[in-house]
């Protein structure tokens, strides 16, 4: 029996998203909450042939908190999509306090459940969620997850295309690290389970990491204006969603990169900062999932050079964005506990 629940289920990912939930055979409820439209996209779903009841609900009669009610795993795609021109400082300022909303939600009504945040910028919007639970008294770094999928999903078909063959990109697996935007986007190639042409050129890689880190950008100028990258990022959430529910039904050896607390995994954090050289709070590696969340953060182990300039690369960005995350939430509650300014 597992309920899982999308906040921000009516929009470009989040209907997609809802749909492969539907249809994921170990989901027995489904609950789906969002501004508009939800009842609709709920009634949809619902006439699909397979177990999982549907509900849903609009933010009128404490609808979050019914969405949420005995949610099992969570996973937040609201917020608007990023458009031209548009860049993660602008999509931060608009979807941080979406989050925070919603965060707070969870850690009221569901504060046990696994909870997967979509919502970009993902390496700002993990420390949103933390720094909310933890002011409500309910953080467990180990069931806070950070949905890094898309970049892996990309590097497989990257990958598979240059080897000439797409039916291999379902077996190609090619680690992503770091975090899940731009130069934080540090894909792995050497540790392939596929390796790259012997062949290829220095160009040629160089455009492949490029490719990996930049594909968002790639999609948001093909689709003209109109959208961002939400039916691939929604296959992705559910691929992810999956591994952890069956993470938690007991299954053993699933393992996947996800942004997460390093604190999940205080032995696996250590090593990792270690190697990264630099403290973190948040990194995205390859961890290994179990019934309570997060078993164990996977380290970097033997990079190339060329992955350990993207990785140092990788880091100054990185800190800056978590360390933006985290001031969002604790300068509003600071603002809160101090009141209003007096004359």
């Amino acid at each position: 029996m597992v309920k899982a629940v999308v906040l921000g289920a009516a929009g470009g990912i989040g209907q997609p998203l809802a749909l492969l939930l539907k249809a994921n055979p170990l989901v027995t409820e489904l609950g789906l909450f969002d501004i508009v439209n939800t009842p609709g996209v709920a009634a949809d779903l619902a006439h699909i042939s397979t177990p999982a009841k549907v509900e849903g609900y609009l933010p009128a009669d404490d609808g979050l908190k019914k969405a949420l009610a005995g949610a099992d795993i969570v996973v937040i795609p609201a917020g608007v999509p990023r458009k031209p021109g548009m860049t993660r400082d602008d999509l931060f300022k608009i979807n941080a306090g979406i989050v925070k909303d919603l965060a707070t939600g969870i850690a009221t009504t569901a504060p046990k459940a696994f909870v997967l945040v979509i919502s970009n910028p993902v390496n700002s919007t993990v420390p949103i969620v933390a720094e909310v639970f933890k002011k409500h008294g309910v953080y467990d770094p180990k069931r806070l997850f950070g949905v890094t999928t898309l970049d892996v999903v990309r590097a497989s078909t990257f990958v598979a295309e240059i080897l000439g063959n797409l039916s291999l990109s379902k077996d190609i697996i090619v680690p992503v690290v770091g975090g899940h935007s731009g130069v934080t986007i540090v894909p792995l190639l050497s540790k392939s389970t596929h390796p790259l042409p012997a062949s290829l050129s220095t160009t040629d890689y160089e455009a492949l990491i490029k490719r990996i880190q930049f594909g968002g950008d790639e999609v948001v100028a093909a689709k003209n204006g109109a959208g961002s990258a939400t039916l691939s990022m929604a296959y992705a959430g559910a691929e992810f969603a999956s591994k952890v529910i069956r993470a938690v039904n007991g299954e053993k050896g699933i393992s996947a990169p996800s942004f997460v607390p390093l604190a999940a995994d205080p032995a696996g954090g250590a090593v990792l900062t270690e190697e990264l050289g630099q403290e973190l709070e948040f990194f995205s590696s390859t961890v290994e999932l179990g019934a309570e969340g997060v078993v164990k953060i996977n380290p970097l182990g033997s990079l190339t050079d060329a992955e350990k300039a993207l990785v140092k690369a990788a880091i100054p960005e990185l800190a800056t964005n978590i360390q933006k995350g985290s001031n969002y939430v604790i300068d509003i509650y600071k603002k809160e506990e101090d009141g209003p300014a007096r004359l």
